[in-house]
């Protein structure tokens, strides 16, 4: 094969009004693909993780007090929408998948490496700005890999797909922390910063050669065409609607932005939350029963995985979502270990919702799985909102009684999850792509092993009309 060659199969451009085999892809060939993008939700993971951790760190080191700290969420969520809806959107729609993780990594990489002087400076402000080039590496990232787990492969599991995936993403959210509790909090501050340098220039490098990979992988491309194929299949023809019409779409980026708000808001204040309830715990510890909490995430996110293959997915979701609101509530009042114990609960049960959440969201979208991915992605901007609110709580009352911020935030997320079991308008085509066989049945005919497409949506229309005339 000749570099020509080798460069033409490895094209990051892909045209979306062209249906390809991978809109019928089995599990088996959706096995390497799934694989490779699951390691991009360990990183993000990590990432989110390490923040929560460094929340508390900087108030430390720099001074600072909670609300302030609460800057690093507000810039790390607070890129999310720049990328879900603009930048990264715009690069998923005109070149595909892969050209979108390749940018997301190496803005990644590039913020990760702006963070080595802002550290050195001990400038509060500068890191700040390093973050927020990172949350847009990051926003990028999800924008694309979220939807791409969903529809890489059979369509009946694409919540189990998307849950197990993000488990690993939660495995993230417990090494992070558990690595700021010996390399953070145990050392002087001086060494404690130094420390934090070089674990971001370990980033850096690791996500550049993650980089690299994708760029030598070939990964299927799913584009609009095959996304309207699945919706046709599966009789969930939403997307016959225009996007603006999309009001499951928007509703659920709405929950999204309410839970992730409460979710984040809870982690990023958990350190202080233990701290302030159990003064006998120091920050090394709290950090590490962050760390255990967070093993009750990802616990809980193989947990839910596992009813989905039994149970709807979206019954998990309601009591998931209402089991949250339930053990949040006394966390509020009670003290110590109790009120400890009552957050790791809610972080169990947490753990489902975003992926669910943006699963539901994209059922029968079809062609406007692409855009409409990027709203229910925007909504992660909740978590630049609710925790310097729950910060502001916490400076003027304490930690504890911060905790009513999230459970509001919890309980206007729930309004999703009602309608997505009671309204028929939300619950059917939820449930049809349950039900398919698409994917579970080898290829569609006429596609075209060797080229991996078929005629353009229209002809593949025209010709389906045919038949049944």
């Amino acid at each position: 094969m000749g570099f020509k060659e080798f460069l033409k199969r490895r094209s990051l451009k892909a045209k979306d009004d062209k249906r390809t085999k991978a809109a019928e892809l089995t599990l088996r060939e959706s096995l390497y693909p799934i694989c490779l993008v699951t390691v991009l939700f360990f990183l993000w993971g990590f990432s989110y993780g390490l923040l929560d951790t460094l929340n508390k760190h900087f108030q430390n080191t720099l001074n600072i007090n909670k609300s302030r700290s609460s800057g690093l969420q507000a810039a790390y969520f607070g890129a999310y929408p720049l990328a879900s809806l603009g930048h990264a959107n715009w690069i998923l729609r005109h070149y595909g998948y892969r050209a979108t993780f390749i940018w997301g990594l190496c803005l990644y990489g590039i913020g990760a490496l702006i963070a080595w002087p802002c550290i050195l400076a001990k400038s509060f402000a500068g890191f700040c700005m390093a973050i927020f080039v990172i949350g847009n590496g990051l926003g990028s990232l999800e924008t694309a890999a979220n939807p791409y787990i969903t529809v890489c492969g059979p369509p009946r599991y694409a919540e189990i797909r998307i849950n197990i995936s993000q488990a690993f993403n939660g495995i993230g959210t417990v090494v992070a922390p558990v690595l700021g509790s010996y390399v953070f909090f145990t050392f002087d501050d001086q060494t404690a910063l130094r420390n934090v340098q070089w674990v971001y220039l370990a980033i850096a490098i690791f996500v550049f050669v993650l980089a690299f990979v994708f760029f030598l992988s070939v990964i299927p491309e799913i584009t609009d065409a095959d996304m309207a194929f699945q919706a046709t299949e599966t009789h969930a023809n939403a997307d016959d609607k225009p996007f603006w019409k999309q009001y499951r779409l928007f509703h659920a980026a709405f929950a999204q932005f309410c839970y992730t708000g409460a979710q984040i808001a809870i982690a990023s204040y958990f350190i202080n939350y233990v701290r302030d309830t159990q003064p006998r715990a120091d920050d090394a510890l709290a950090s590490q029963l962050l760390a255990g909490a967070q093993g009750g995430f990802a616990a809980g996110r193989f947990f839910g995985s596992f009813l989905m293959r039994f149970v709807r997915p979206r019954w998990v979701f309601l009591v998931f979502l209402t089991m949250c609101i339930v053990f949040v509530a006394p966390s509020i009042t009670q003290r110590g270990w109790t009120g400890m114990s009552m957050l790791y609960v809610t972080l169990f049960f947490e753990s489902i919702c975003f992926p669910t959440i943006v699963a539901l969201g994209m059922r029968g979208l079809g062609r406007h799985t692409k855009r409409g991915s990027g709203w229910i992605v925007a909504g992660v901007m909740g978590g630049a909102a609710v925790p310097p609110l729950t910060g502001v709580a916490a400076d003027k009352h304490n930690t504890a009684l911060a905790m009513v911020v999230p459970l509001c935030f919890f309980v206007a997320a729930l309004s999703y999850a009602i309608c997505v079991n009671y309204v028929p308008a939300y619950r059917d085509p939820a449930d049809a792509f349950s039900t398919t066989e698409v994917g579970l049945t080898g290829h569609h005919a006429g596609v075209d092993e060797e080229a991996g497409e078929v005629g353009v949506l229209g002809d593949e229309k025209v010709a389906k009309s045919e038949i049944e005339s």
